[in-house]
């Protein structure tokens, strides 16, 4: 017997309600009531622009990565340049590009699809989009940056140096987490 793909499932429960529980500066809590088995359930969520996130690997197999810090988490953490999907029509690959100029000063001549991903599906129905990026250069114009982004780290570190680190537990962060991980498994063998 042959097992199907494995592949999430779409599901619609009718909606019996939904309103902005709280509107924020960024996104939304969406408050809703479905209509769920012989039932209803009542779930509060983040209703999220979406983002897209950058694996940038260069010749010598080193990813970039910024620290920055999160007031959530309280930490200055390790990452892959990101952002939000908040410029509307805005293709996903564009953004990307966008983001790693904007967030390091860099650029690269060669993109593609890496993974996408839920990041908390039982807390907002944010989808992030992850691409592998080679040959870098320096971006020709630099960004001003404020807030958070104001004092970002840019380390370039040997690809098996963040997959290690990620497997050690010394870096939390999830995208950072996916987007290594996916990089090496993509790569493997490849220089």
């Amino acid at each position: 017997m042959t097992r199907p793909e494995l592949r999430d499932e779409p599901f619609e429960p009718e909606v019996i309600e939904s309103r902005v529980g709280f509107e924020g500066a960024v996104w939304n809590v969406l408050d809703e009531r479905v209509r769920y088995g012989d039932g209803q359930i009542r779930r509060q969520y983040v209703a999220h622009t979406g983002a897209v996130a950058v694996v940038a690997i260069d010749d010598e197999r080193r990813v970039l990565l910024i620290q920055q810090y999160r007031h959530p988490i309280r930490h200055r953490d390790w990452e892959l340049p990101a952002g939000l999907l908040d410029v509307a029509g805005e293709d996903h690959l564009v953004a990307a590009q966008r983001e790693l100029a904007e967030e390091t000063d860099i650029v690269a001549s060669q993109w593609e699809h890496l993974v996408s991903s839920w990041t908390t599906p039982g807390g907002n129905d944010e989808m992030i989009h992850l691409y592998l990026a080679t040959g870098i250069a320096t971006a020709p114009v630099s960004f001003a940056r404020e807030d958070e982004e104001a004092d970002i780290r840019v380390e370039w570190v040997p690809l098996q140096d963040a997959v290690g680190a990620v497997l050690a537990g010394r870096m939390h962060n999830g995208i950072l987490t996916i987007g290594v991980l996916a990089a090496a498994a993509r790569l493997g063998g490849r220089s």
